[in-house]
């Protein structure tokens, strides 16, 4: 326990919920401190208050909430009392935040290394040369390759981690003594989130600053964490060292988040027995036309030539990082982008309508998946009657199903904006599972759901390919989740697959070297150690 005098302490916190929310306050009595050179985890799943705390220290809440109630002491100064003005001087000089999704923080009409300045620019008065040499330095220090190339880089040039790199220099170029980050990893690869995890415990370290990291993986919080909050409905339920959380929790929920986070011990048998042969995928490779900046074209294989069996009742996991080509797998298999070579055969078809009856995808992302436009209902009812189905059939059919992923049939008529982000993957499991397809093609299906919500869906898909017989195609970052649900893996790596075989066998004793490095990434290890 750090016992030097906190850098931030929150009493009291209260922040109302507008009229018509499911709670009365979004946080209720919250009191937490962060000291200096220490990192405290706020957890907590979806809705639990935590991101809304972040947004009160910034003084950065949206609008329509109410005026916050308790105190919020930064240096003994109650920012709660403070004008905006004030509030502006303190953000990036004194309090630094890494926001969760970098591409909706960066303005995608800026250069990165103009938004990073625009920090400088805001808090010191400073020519613009000295300032381009302190915006490269500080995009070196959190480990952009070619910084002073990179500045000039729009957001959509640079991968994800790249970008969440960007944020962090832009949080941290002022030397703030306090940082908050939200979720600033939860979207990354595990290689990628390991970078991202010890760069921050790097600098946090080196800085002396004071830390609130907010997530909602466990994983991370053994990770990184030296003191842990966690939060429910917008309360804390309990508060301590880390380790203790861990190893002793009190609270009935924080066992619970501990025990939804997948293990990597394999759950199917070792030797599962094959169904009739369901997919044939035979040297599919994709080749994309890219058009160069500086005029003419360049040819960019985003798939090498790659042959798979899939069958009835089996399910195979394709994990790597982003870039790896695992969903231009998926997507030349499903036919949502034509393959540049190669073919997937379905017991004799390589395409045309019946090919995209019986072989059904679910995507990463059900908001962006689901037409806000439609109810459920219709986006549910709508592929059965594209292939005959009379009407009245159709939703019935689409009653059964959301009794079957466990819904209210009622909420048929409701729009996706009414649902939870796990509530929304069960409906698009629904609308998948109308068209009957023998193939259900999972594409990082969990990879955005808390803990808890995550090991409820995983659950539903393995129901529902038991009481359909269904293969599935499992493509994930998250080698712990494969782990739960996949018979053999396949280990994909710049377009090219490098490793398979059972769960067992690969994540027991991987053959690659890139293997070995995706298992060494995984974050938690603290954790496990401890079990």
């Amino acid at each position: 326990m750090n016992a030097r005098a906190p850098i931030v302490e929150l009493r009291n916190l209260c922040v109302p919920l507008p009229l018509g929310g499911d709670r009365r306050h979004a946080v209720d009595g919250v009191s937490l401190s962060v000291s200096q050179g220490e990192i405290v985890c706020v957890v907590g799943e979806s809705g639990s208050g935590k991101s809304v705390t972040a947004q009160a220290i910034m003084g950065l809440l949206p609008k329509l909430f109410a005026r916050p109630a308790g105190a919020i002491l930064f240096d003994g100064e109650d920012l709660l009392q403070a004008s905006t003005q004030r509030m502006r001087s303190l953000r990036g000089r004194e309090i630094g935040m890494i926001f969760q999704e970098p591409m909706t923080a960066l303005n995608p009409v800026h250069t990165v290394g103009a938004q990073i300045d625009e920090v400088l620019r805001a808090h010191l008065s400073r020519p613009s040369a000295e300032r381009f040499v302190r915006v490269v330095k500080a995009m070196e220090e959190v480990g952009l390759p070619d910084p002073e190339r990179l500045y000039h880089a729009f957001p959509h040039q640079l991968s994800g981690g790249q970008r969440q790199r960007v944020l962090i220099a832009a949080a941290l170029i002022l030397e703030p003594r306090l940082l908050i980050a939200d979720e600033p990893t939860t979207a990354l690869d595990v290689t990628t989130q390991a970078q991202i995890l010890k760069q921050i415990r790097d600098l946090q370290r080196s800085r002396g600053m004071g830390v609130l990291f907010i997530t909602h993986d466990i994983g991370v919080v053994a990770e990184i964490a030296d003191r842990v909050v966690v939060m429910k409905s917008g309360k804390v339920v309990e508060s301590g060292d880390v380790t203790r959380i861990l190893t002793a929790p009190e609270a009935d929920y924080t066992r619970m988040l501990i025990a939804a986070v997948p293990t990597l011990e394999a759950a199917r048998p070792a030797e599962p027995v094959p169904g009739p042969l369901a997919l044939t995928v035979r040297d599919i490779a994709k080749t994309y036309s890219v058009r160069s900046a500086f005029g003419g074209t360049r040819e960019v294989t985003a798939l090498k030539p790659t042959s798979l069996t899939l069958h009835r009742g089996e399910t195979i996991g394709v994990i790597g990082e982003s870039g790896s080509g695992k969903s231009t797998l998926a997507r030349c298999i499903t036919r949502l982008i034509e393959p540049s070579s190669g073919e997937a055969a379905l017991l004799g078809e390589s395409g045309g309508k019946p090919f995209r009856r019986r072989i059904q995808i679910v995507f990463q992302d059900p908001y962006r998946s689901l037409n806000p436009r439609r109810t459920v209902g219709q986006s549910i009812i709508e592929g059965p009657m594209n292939f005959g189905m009379p009407k009245a059939e159709a939703w019935n059919k689409a009653r059964e199903l959301m009794v079957l992923v466990g819904l209210e049939p009622a909420a048929l008529n409701r729009y996706p904006h009414q649902f939870s982000g796990g509530q929304r993957q069960r409906i698009s499991i629904a609308r998948a599972l109308a068209m009957e397809p023998e193939i259900l093609v999972a594409d990082e299906a969990v990879s955005a759901l808390d803990v808890s919500v995550q090991a409820q869906v995983l659950k539903l898909i393995d129901d529902v390919q038991k009481r359909f017989d269904l293969a599935i195609l499992f493509i994930t970052h998250d080698l712990r989740v494969a782990a739960q649900i996949c018979d053999r893996i396949l280990v994909m790596h710049r377009g090219e697959l490098v490793e398979e075989g059972s769960v067992r066998a690969v994540f027991s004793s991987p053959a690659h070297a890139y293997t070995r490095r995706l298992l060494d990434s995984i974050p938690g290890k603290r954790m496990a150690a401890a079990a």
